[in-house]
């Protein structure tokens, strides 16, 4: 059934977190209030991507597209757009916060943040329904499965993959292609496996999580294609139980897909059966790395074990497992349908394709972008990102989460693939991307990756499980200014000891923020070793605020903000504070007006 209107109403998690929800619901209910059910049809998908600026509703055919959407937005919307055709001005996206108003931009693309973007995993992301199967067959959903099973052979398939330069996601970007031919080609089992790696737990990352909700079958699809490639009738998506509604949609797309025949046994009446079930992770960041996952499945410890024998040939229950996350497999029915030579023509010569980021930090348009290979960082953050708030200056961007490192300002035109991060001491990792400007301290960013990964080891091996306890106490004590010179070497040590001797990827790159930061910002470290100082005013033991007399008028609001009543002085005399009462909250200097405490 045509509708002579379409309202999209984002339905990600970011979104749903502040009403999405409810927006939708309530345009239901306005349409229904105007008699127009036959006439217009309200649809919640998945992420938009610009998560700065949702809740997001998109109307067709006009592509209006409108910003921080509220649930009381819902009545204006529908009587003003919908019943008279008039776009209501005010929720339309005002890039240049002109307060009249005259630089709106009406259309997606035509918005800043999306003209650089080039969109494959997130084809249908925003774009369908995905609670609803026929809405992704209606944009060539499970074709390229039907392609598969009747016109190609398993070698024609990794012909294709191979063809394509599509290298996985998840971190290592080892060669799909490759990959999948292990497992082909394994005789050890005539049973084999394909599992998908849904256990994203990088701080500031969502882009796995967004695909899943926002187009799961291409998942389901792309699993089932490695089925077939391999020789596999068992599949299993390994999930964090912290993503409910990426498992909910998961779960009512493999039941759509059971009831159509795309899923099951004698798919599309062919002799190939295969079928898919969810496992659900208990949140550990160590069960990422792929033996740990699979030892989870299995109802034991996630705990990692040495390869050699990968899982390819010895996985899941020591049967021969393809293993890719869900960035890799939403690729695949693309390559498929379109060809490996296709995708291939994106990207840069040893890295094809697209990559997912989630663009977080100090950014202005925060939010899940992708781009072809070989962008850089600088049009990342200036073109699509809009820059940094405040006109603060960049000081350096996080890549590949508690495994990376920092790229600084002298590398923003570096074009951004595996080898280039290589280079640079960090790594492309799953895509979390975290922008930081001057106020950020390099020595903290360390120490808030190292604490998260000394949490998250299994313990297993004494290098990751000592070894980063060791850095972090070094961390600690130069923050608190007990640092001594010796520490920086000692920092150097401990890291290329655990690079080298721990057992799985957590520990051989926890390490990695420490040696980043060490590598470029060396000055910072002996800053607040040998001056004792934190130039960007986050190490607060470090800290110290001062009044000067000469600027302070004895106006007694910082007397009256200090929370522990550390600020002393008579009215329209200079106040002065007792450095030993004082907890550097900060109070006072944010209160003054005219510029009369200083921090350092």
């Amino acid at each position: 059934m045509a509708y002579r209107s379409y309202i999209l109403v984002c339905g990600g998690t970011g979104c749903e977190s502040s009403h999405a929800d409810k927006i939708y619901q309530n345009l239901k209910n306005e349409i229904e209030a105007n008699q127009l059910f036959a006439q217009v049809q309200v649809i919640k998908t998945g992420c938009f991507g610009f998560c700065e600026q949702g809740p997001i509703v998109k109307i067709l055919p006009e592509n209006t597209f409108y910003v921080q959407v509220k649930p009381e937005d819902a009545k204006e919307l529908v009587e003003e757009h919908i019943v008279k055709g008039r776009p209501v001005q005010r929720l339309i996206y005002n890039p240049n916060e002109d307060k009249n108003r005259t630089s709106l931009v009406t259309e997606e693309k035509d918005i800043q943040f999306y003209q650089k973007q080039f969109r494959v995993v997130l084809r249908n992301c925003g774009m369908i329904d995905p609670e609803v199967i026929e809405e992704y067959i209606a944009r060539d959903g499970y074709a390229a499965l039907e392609k598969v099973i009747f016109d190609m052979k398993p070698d024609d398939v990794i012909e294709e993959l191979k063809k394509s330069g599509l290298r996985g996601r998840g971190g290592a970007g080892f060669p799909t292609w490759m990959k999948w031919n292990f497992t082909k080609n394994a005789t050890n089992s005539e049973t084999k496996y394909v599992v998908c790696n849904a256990d994203e737990g990088d701080p500031g990352a969502y882009m796995d999580r967004s695909t899943l909700e926002g187009d799961p079958h291409s998942i389901l699809e792309a699993m089932t294609i490695a089925g077939f490639t391999v020789g596999a009738q068992k599949g299993f998506i390994y999930i964090r139980a912290e993503y409910p509604l990426a498992i909910n949609r998961l779960k009512i797309a493999i039941k759509q897909a059971k009831e159509m025949g795309l899923l099951g046994e004698n798919i599309l009446g062919s002799d190939f059966s295969f079928d898919i079930e969810i496992r659900l992770g208990a949140g550990a960041f160590v069960c990422g790395e792929e033996t740990a996952l699979l030892a989870s499945i299995e109802g034991k410890r996630g705990m990692p074990i040495p390869r050699p024998p990968f899982p390819a040939t010895h996985g899941l229950w020591k049967k021969p497992t393809v293993i890719n996350n869900v960035e890799t497999y939403a690729n695949i029915p693309m390559v498929i349908l379109k060809g490996g030579d296709w995708f291939s023509s994106i990207g840069t010569e040893s890295s094809k394709g697209t990559k997912v980021f989630a663009l977080t930090g100090k950014i202005k348009n925060s939010g899940l972008i992708e781009v072809p290979m070989g962008i850089t960082l600088r049009e990342i953050i200036y073109d699509i990102g809009g820059g940094i708030p405040g006109g603060r200056k960049f000081k350096a961007a996080q890549s590949g989460g508690p495994s990376g490192g920092v790229i600084t300002e002298e590398f923003l035109d570096t074009p951004i693939d595996y080898e280039n991060l290589a280079k640079l001491g960090s790594i492309m990792g799953s895509g979390g991307l975290i922008v930081m400007d001057e106020d950020d301290c390099m020595l903290d960013i360390a120490k808030f990756y190292l604490d998260f990964t000394v949490d998250e080891s299994c313990g297993k091996c004494a290098p990751c499980r000592i070894g980063g306890k060791q850095l972090y106490g070094i961390l600690d004590g130069i923050s608190k200014g007990n640092g001594e010179i010796e520490d920086i070497q000692k920092l150097k040590d401990i890291s290329l000891a655990m690079q080298r001797a721990s057992l799985c990827g957590l520990g051989q790159t926890a390490p990695n923020p420490v040696a980043s930061t060490l590598r470029y910002f060396e000055k910072e470290y002996m800053e607040h070793i040998v001056d004792k100082k934190c130039s960007a005013g986050v190490c607060k033991d470090l800290l110290q605020f001062v009044i000067h007399k000469d600027k302070c008028v004895g106006c007694t609001v910082c007397a009256r903000k200090c929370p522990v009543n550390a600020i002393s002085g008579e009215r329209k005399q200079p106040h002065e504070i007792d450095q030993s009462a004082c907890i550097k909250c900060g109070a006072c200097y944010d209160a003054c007006k005219f510029q009369a405490i200083t921090r350092g």
